[in-house]
């Protein structure tokens, strides 16, 4: 099954301009082994040679692989091996001997391991014939054989004719040997074994080493639901991610002020797993309306699975501006290099003269949806008596906005044009004298919902 769930959400599903929201990427995957069921034949050494210290090590290293399989089967440790999954043990020294049968109960597994005792020859012809013969060659589950031993065949004929059957049968043929007790031959390991012989044959040089190989062994064979994750992230331009907050797994490093990129070594190794990455990101656009979040999100595994992820969308709220009257449109002159003097006719231009330029902003609160609203700005000048003059009055009608609720809305850039032969003072020559001016707003709705009572 590999990757079973992949979600991507978003902590709220409306912003105002500029604020801050998390999104959440969450990954699930789970061992291969529990939606592909699979037989598994532990064949263990038990001849004279493996004595002692060897013989300890490689019974523990048999039960945590017993136990390994029994978590990663059904997510926990609950001493049965679950969704279709059985184990077998066969023993041998002079001959094999099968321990238990393709069996669930952990306890009974382990028991069999613990009654082994060493001591004889070794014959390996005998103990794979027996691992073959516990296999039900009608059951759909995969088959599996883990042969450890530490020395040569030294009784009965080689096993590579029923090594090579079961391969091509369909078995996956592991094998572990240990060194240290100097009759191994590693040869023979990597003919009976599957191929390639650096995935399939595990040496071990002391005996101390055999209970990590057993459990290395063991996640192979339950296969992670994907290894070497890895996750780029990038959102719209009109976002910016600002803090990678947490990650349950794996590490996350920002790329860039829109991208970010998740790794994880694997997920769902010995049971389901959730990872999940958590990152903060500023709306930095100035638009309005239903937006997408991220622009892209790529996966890539090990294993190329196939991953999507949803897209989600926040509302932005963003203050509405309206500009009503357009900037002068400028005329473009060019002086050459090598020039200092220059006659340019810009055309026409009326009521040319001295004077200053007032450009005023103004916020409309609470405009409800829905509704024009008419705007009058009056600018009077004040003189040193506070005597008032008119100078001028502008009427704007500004568009309705259809939010959802009240907004307010900025008008900006309201201009007058403030000549100073009007200057109250007298003093026309100069744009330097302090002039005082006075604005007054009067705005009210166009729009409303009245009718004339039917009388």
């Amino acid at each position: 099954m590999g990757i079973t769930a992949s979600n991507k959400t978003i902590s709220t599903n409306e912003i105002n301009c500029g604020e801050n929201f998390d999104i959440t990427l969450s990954l699930t995957a789970e061992p291969e082994i529990i939606s592909n069921p699979t037989d598994i034949v532990l064949i263990l050494d038990r001849s004279g040679s493996l004595s002692g210290d060897p013989f300890t090590y490689m019974k523990n290293g048999a039960k945590k692989f017993i136990d390994i399989i029994d978590q990663a089967t059904d997510s926990q440790a609950d001493g049965q091996i679950g969704f279709g999954s059985r184990i077998g043990i066969v023993s041998f020294a002079d001959d094999a001997v099968e321990n238990t049968q393709l069996i669930t109960s952990v306890d009974d597994l382990k028991n069999a391991v613990d009654s082994l005792n060493n001591g004889g020859r070794t014959n390996h012809y005998d103990a794979f014939t027996k691992a073959v013969d516990l296999f039900d060659q009608n059951s759909n589950n995969a088959k599996v054989m883990v042969m450890f031993t530490d020395g040569k065949t030294t009784v009965g004929p080689s096993p590579s004719p029923i090594t090579d059957s079961a391969k091509a049968n369909g078995a996956i043929i592991y094998c572990i040997g240990l060194e240290s007790t100097g009759g191994l031959d590693q040869d023979a390991l990597e003919d009976w074994a599957s191929k390639p012989s650096s995935t399939y044959v595990s040496i071990a040089p002391d005996d101390t080493q055999l209970e990590e190989l057993f459990e290395d062994l063991a996640k192979n064979i339950a296969k992670p639901g994907a290894t070497q994750i890895v996750i780029n992230e990038t959102v719209m331009p009109d976002f910016q991610i600002t803090a990678i907050k947490s990650t349950t797994k794996g590490s996350a490093t920002l790329l860039n002020n829109h991208a970010l990129k998740w790794e994880l070594d694997e997920l769902g190794a010995l049971a389901t797993e959730n990872a999940q990455l958590v990152f903060t990101v500023q709306h930095i656009g100035s638009q309005s309306g239903m937006q997408p979040v991220n622009e892209t999100i790529l996966y890539n595994d090990e294993e190329q699975h196939t991953v999507s992820f949803p897209s989600p969308e926040i509302m932005v709220n963003c203050d509405i501006i309206v500009q009503p009257e357009p900037c002068p449109t400028p005329v473009d002159v060019t002086i050459d290099r090598c020039v200092d003097a220059l006659q340019f006719d810009a055309g026409d231009l009326m009521l040319d003269g001295l004077g200053r330029i007032l450009q005023l902003d103004v916020t409309l609160k609470n405009v409800c949806p829905h509704r024009r609203v008419a705007l009058a700005v009056i600018l009077t000048e004040v003189d040193y008596h506070h005597v008032e003059y008119q100078r001028g009055m502008k009427i704007f009608t500004i568009p309705a906005h259809s939010y959802r609720s009240c907004k307010d809305i900025l008008i900006r850039c309201i201009n007058f044009v403030l000549p100073e032969d009007l200057d109250p003072s007298g003093n026309t020559n100069s744009i330097c004298n302090r002039r005082k001016f006075k604005a007054k707003f009067i705005a009210h709705y166009i729009d409303n919902d009245f009718e004339c009572c039917d009388i």
